[in-house]
C-alpha cells in the first residue's frame, strides 16, 4: 500500500524500535490465537503481564510508579500494532487502563498512586472505567448513581453498563453524583472502587462484536467506598472526564485507520488469489476501484490522525481547536473502518461472511467504534460548539 510517513517527521528512531518490537509480540503472542479467543470470549489474564513487560501498559505514566515517560505517537503505535492481530475486542480490554488509569495519575492520592498504579502497569491488576448509565448515554452531566458521604466513607448507589473489562477489573474508576441537589455537570466526582467491594454485583453482557472482551453491567447497592478513594475533589469528576475522553478518541482513531488498513490488505490478497472466469479478481476494474478507494480513505484519515497528534505535542494549535480535531478525526476514521469494512467483506464474497477472516471480525466491530468513546452525532454537535458553528 502507501508509504509511511518518512522516519523522523513523525516516529523517531526509539519509536521505530519500539513498533519492531511490539510487531513481533503481536505476531507471535496474539494473531495465532485471537479467533480462538474471539470464539471463547476471553483471553488469558496472563497476556497483561506480556504485555506489561514490553512496557506497553506504563507508556506515559511517571516513571515513579512503574512508568515511562512517552508523547502520544507512541500511544499511536501501540494502537496500530495490536490492530494488527484484527481483534477489536483484544485491544478494548488489554487497552482498558488507557482509559482508567489517567484519572488516577492525575487526580488520586499519593497513597492511592502507589497502591494501584504498579499492579496496573505491571500487568497484575486490571482497571476499568465506569461512566456510562442505562440511562444516561453520551450524557455524562446528567448521571443519576450517587455517592453519598457518610463519615468516612462514601455509600454508591446505581448502575453503569457497557463497562469494558467490568467483569474482571480489579479496580473501577467510577463516576458518581456526590451533590445530588446538583443535577449538572457541578455535582459530578470520581471514585475509585475496588472490585471485591460488597454490594457490587456484575452482569456479563452479550454483544455484535468485541468477543474477546469482557463488558459488564455493574450495579452499586450500598457499597461502602472509602473517602480517600475520592479522585480529586468533590464535583470536580466532570472536567477530568472530559480530558479522558479526548485521550481515547484519538486512540480510537489510530485504532479505526489500522483496522481499516487490515481490511484493505486482505481484500487485495484475496482479489489477488482469487480467479474469476480465467482471471484475478484483482484485475477486474470494478474491483480495482474499490480497493484505491480504501487505500484512499484510510490514507486521509490517517494524514489528519498523524497531523493532529503533532499539533497535541506542539500545542500546536488552541485547546478548543485541538477538541473539534479530535471530535472531527474520530467521525473520519471510524467512517474509513466502516467502509473499508464493508468493501473488503463484499470482496470476499462467500469468504467475508464466514467467521475466521479478519474483515469479517472488524466488520462485526464497526459500530462500537462509531459509538464507543462518543457517537458520531455526538461528536459533530461537539466540534461545531468548539468552533462556534
Amino acid at each position: 500500500m502507501l508509504d509511511a510517513p518518512p522516519p523522523g517527521h513523525y516516529f523517531r528512531t526509539e519509536h521505530q524500535q519500539f513498533r519492531a518490537a511490539l510487531r513481533e509480540f503481536v505476531a507471535r503472542e496474539i494473531t495465532p490465537h485471537v479467533h480462538d479467543w474471539d470464539e471463547a470470549g476471553s483471553f488469558p489474564r496472563e497476556l497483561y503481564r506480556r504485555a506489561a513487560a514490553l512496557g506497553v501498559q506504563g507508556l506515559g505514566v511517571p516513571e515513579a510508579y512503574g512508568g515511562t515517560p512517552a508523547d502520544v505517537f507512541f500511544k499511536i503505535v501501540v494502537a496500530e500494532e495490536l490492530a494488527r492481530c484484527g481483534s477489536g475486542g483484544l485491544q478494548a480490554s488489554l487497552g482498558s487502563h488507557i482509559i482508567g488509569l489517567p484519572p488516577v495519575v492525575e487526580a488520586g492520592s499519593e497513597a492511592l498512586k502507589q497502591r494501584v498504579i504498579p499492579p496496573v502497569l505491571a500487568g497484575e491488576a486490571i482497571i476499568a472505567l465506569a461512566i456510562t448509565e442505562p440511562g444516561g448515554g453520551s450524557d455524562v452531566a446528567s448521571l443519576a448513581t450517587t455517592a453519598v458521604r457518610e463519615g468516612d466513607h462514601y455509600v454508591v448507589n446505581g448502575e453503569k453498563t457497557f463497562i469494558t473489562s467490568g467483569m474482571r477489573a480489579d479496580f473501577i474508576t467510577t463516576a458518581v453524583r456526590t451533590d445530588p441537589a446538583n443535577k449538572g455537570a457541578g455535582g459530578v466526582s470520581l471514585l475509585l472502587i475496588d472490585g471485591d467491594t460488597p454490594g457490587l454485583a456484575r452482569t456479563e453482557l452479550k454483544k455484535m462484536g468485541w468477543w474477546a472482551s469482557d463488558t459488564a453491567h455493574l450495579r452499586f447497592e450500598n457499597c461502602r467506598v472509602p473517602a480517600d478513594r475520592l479522585l480529586g475533589a468533590e464535583g470536580q469528576g466532570f472536567p477530568i472526564i472530559m480530558k479522558n475522553f479526548n485521550t481515547e478518541r484519538l486512540v480510537m482513531s489510530a485504532l479505526a485507520c489500522s483496522f481499516a488498513e487490515v481490511c484493505s490488505e486482505e481484500a487485495l490478497d484475496w482479489a489477488r488469489q482469487r480467479r474469476t472466469f480465467g482471471r484475478p479478481l484483482s484485475e477486474r476494474q470494478v474491483i480495482r476501484h474499490k480497493l484505491v478507494d480504501m487505500v484512499a480513505r484510510i490514507d486521509a484519515a490517517r494524514c489528519l490522525l498523524y497531523d493532529l497528534a503533532w499539533r497535541i505535542e506542539h500545542r500546536a494549535a488552541e485547546p478548543a481547536q485541538l477538541v473539534a480535531r479530535i471530535c472531527m478525526l474520530k467521525v473520519v476514521a471510524t467512517q474509513a473502518m466502516q467502509f473499508c469494512a464493508d468493501q473488503a467483506v463484499q470482496i470476499l464474497g462467500g469468504m467475508g461472511f464466514m467467521r475466521g477472516t479478519k474483515s469479517e471480525r472488524i466488520y462485526r466491530e464497526v459500530k462500537v467504534m462509531m459509538i464507543g468513546g462518543g457517537s458520531e452525532e455526538i461528536m459533530k454537535d461537539l466540534a461545531a460548539r468548539q468552533l462556534g458553528i
